[in-house]
């Protein structure tokens, strides 16, 4: 699948590879790269470090929504081979449920493991030794390892393709061993291609405090945070529009008006950040360049339905009533069950009032 036009996700940092070269390349392909999700987000890349910051249900639930959202969720081998930083071991031609029937893993079970990459192959086709991985894998949940201990403990070889020659085990500990002739040992190894900087991994947790401050609504504090990741790394869009959304949560509209239009020189597609400027405009007086900044966001994705419902009164206000009958038309379209269509129903029917003496005259 080509990079090009696509918009990649990661949460999490990432241990396979550095996100600034990973950015870099995505760019060079002509595709993006953001920290998060935005409404644009195709591909969300979980990185590794998630397995030490978040629980299992919360990764569990991150993926189930990424899938309910029609995203494709990635390992950090599959988007570097996506990237063609790294190749491809030699497959056979065993197919996804041909590993689950005849390892007997659970299906969600192995797809959380192929996530973080506990094969040799992180999609179909896979090779005769992930079905022996897969295997090895059932036979410690069996004994009571969870998926995220043996996707923990996988990397420490080396190489996951070597777990094929050893004897697991988990003996009620968070880790898995392996058996060797002198006794039970840890899996130890350094990280497969791990090139990471600590830089990587400070952004990443100062990215997690931001969020946290954010959704606790210590806002000022939460800018201060992304302000930081900023200094980090400036061209971060999503850092910039989140600190924005924290400025105009505080009230501090000028500095929020700023690092929304900074967002948007980082990333001109950034669809949220096109809406919350003409939010934040519309707030000011300033309907003109509310119009225009919404009408961009419409532009592009026709089928963001607050864009649209904002539009239709903006027009409304003003009394422009054509152009509000037109959008909150447009919106009955994407929207026709909640408590907004019904509003957007009595606009019709309001206009139509309005303009039927009109048109009679």
């Amino acid at each position: 699948m080509a990079v090009a036009g696509q918009t990649f996700g990661i949460v999490g940092a990432l241990a396979a590879f550095p996100r600034r070269l990973a950015a870099r390349e995505v760019e060079r392909q002509f595709g993006h790269l953001r920290r998060g999700i935005t409404r644009q987000t195709s591909h969300l890349v979980f990185g590794r470090s998630l397995l030490s910051t978040a629980s299992d249900a919360e990764i569990e639930a991150r993926f189930d929504s990424e899938i309910r959202q029609n995203r494709r969720p990635l390992s950090e081998n599959g988007f570097l081979r996506l990237l063609g930083l790294m190749s491809t071991p030699e497959a056979s031609a065993l197919t996804r449920q041909a590993l689950i029937d005849q390892s007997r893993l659970a299906a969600r079970t192995f797809d959380l493991l192929s996530l973080f990459d506990a094969f040799e192959h992180d999609s179909e086709p896979y090779s005769f030794r992930d079905l022996i991985l897969a295997r090895k894998y059932a036979g410690l949940i069996d004994s009571g390892a969870t998926w995220s201990a043996i996707a923990r403990s996988v990397h420490r070889s080396g190489s996951v393709a070597a777990l094929t020659a050893l004897s697991l085990h988990h003996e009620g500990a968070d880790t898995i061993y392996a058996r060797r002739a002198e006794g039970l040992s840890e899996l130890d190894g350094q990280l497969l291609f791990d090139l990471g900087t600590s830089s990587d991994a400070e952004l990443e947790d100062l990215f997690a405090e931001a969020e946290a401050a954010e959704e606790d609504g210590c806002y000022d504090q939460a800018a201060a945070f992304y302000q930081r990741c900023l200094a980090i790394d400036p061209t971060d869009s999503v850092a910039a529009f989140n600190r924005a959304n924290c400025l105009k949560a505080a009230g501090r509209q000028v500095e929020a008006a700023h690092d929304y239009i900074r967002a948007l020189k980082l990333d001109s597609s950034f669809v949220e950040a096109w809406f919350n400027l003409a939010g934040l405009m519309g707030e000011r007086g300033r309907i003109d360049a509310a119009r225009r900044y919404l009408k961009k966001a419409i532009e592009l994705d026709g089928d963001y339905a607050d864009a649209v419902f904002n539009l239709a009164k903006l027009e409304f206000d003003a009394d422009n009533l054509a152009e509000a009958r037109h959008w909150w038309r447009r919106y009955l379209e994407l929207d026709k069950d909640s408590e907004w269509a019904r509003a957007a129903e009595r606009g019709v029917q309001f206009v139509d009032l309005h303009l039927l003496p009109r048109s009679a005259g």
